[in-house]
């Protein structure tokens, strides 16, 4: 980054590019649609490097454009907490109106994308777009926006695998185990990073399942909420008869990597929360993503 003109840098600041993690973030769920129905499917691998390619460039201005969103909405908030304050809206790096235009201009880029898939993928997109523009007012007065965030990503799953050609893919049984598998996912890594800011956010008045869970209670409940992204995943591949090469590296890589995150993650350190949500979410969605592309080629 420090190599970019100096006007650029607050807003790859903006967009979490440096590094590049929510952007992956966006596009797993993605890849986990296009992959569920290639394995479904049986389809060729020249058309699933092609929507993955597609897909993935729209992941990168999409993710870009809600976090653009997002600290838009949140300047208020951020300007409180300390690890938010230097922001660069906050911090006055790039005014509400410039944060506005460049989350615009990403937005018409992720939507130029579209026009490379199915007609159908655009229609699906709808629910994400409307969620994705409410979910930074849900910390307002909604007690679990983790939940709204969860179906706001994951919604991604449908859609990748109406990109494939998948036709009614939110009716489809195994797309909806995986589909709830990956929002619980979701709610499970940010609400550990939700717990950086508990005591502030208890302050403030934000809401989060980190503050509705507590610190006494939230292990727990994560671990139970982990431990049911096992179970919808081991459905999906039950009810999509899928072989032992996909529950060996996806229901267990997932079973593995959550129960250490959940073993290692100290909830009151807010460097252990940090820690995870940076690198915790590697796990599942390695193995979700790698389960689902070795069944595609040995199932």
């Amino acid at each position: 980054m420090q190599r970019l003109p100096s006007s650029w840098i607050p807003y790859v600041q903006l967009a979490r590019l440096s590094p590049p993690v929510p952007v992956l973030l966006i596009f797993f769920p993605h890849l986990f649609g296009v992959a569920h129905a290639a394995v479904v499917q049986n389809l060729p691998l020249a058309d699933i490097l092609r929507v993955t390619a597609v897909l993935f460039g729209g992941s990168f201005f999409f993710s870009n454009a809600i976090h653009g969103w997002n600290d838009l909405v949140d300047a208020p908030i951020d300007a409180q907490i300390p690890r938010t304050a230097n922001r660069p809206i906050p911090r006055g790096a790039i005014s509400p109106r410039a944060a506005f235009v460049f989350t615009a201009t990403q937005a018409i880029g992720a939507s130029c994308f579209f026009f490379l898939l199915p007609v159908a993928t655009a229609w699906s997109s709808i629910p994400a777009i409307l969620v994705n523009y409410y979910y930074p007012y849900s910390k307002r007065h909604n007690p679990a926006p983790q939940v709204v965030l969860g179906v706001a990503l994951q919604w991604a799953v449908i859609l990748g695998s109406t990109a494939m050609g998948v036709s009614s893919a939110w009716t489809d049984k195994s797309v909806l185990s995986l589909f709830f598998g990956s929002l619980l996912w979701t709610v499970v890594y940010d609400t550990i990073y939700g717990y950086q800011d508990y005591e502030k956010d208890i302050q403030l008045g934000v809401k989060s399942t980190a503050v509705l869970f507590g610190q006494s209670a939230g292990k727990t409940i994560l671990w139970l909420l982990s431990n049911s992204v096992v179970a919808l995943l081991f459905a999906s591949g039950h009810l999509a008869g899928m072989s032992f090469v996909y529950f060996f590296t996806a229901v267990g890589g997932s079973f593995v990597s959550l129960n250490l995150m959940m073993a290692s993650v100290d909830l009151k350190s807010p460097d252990s929360c940090s820690w995870w949500f940076a690198y915790g979410f590697w796990g599942p969605g390695i193995s979700i993503s790698m389960g689902l592309m070795l069944e595609y080629f040995f199932g």
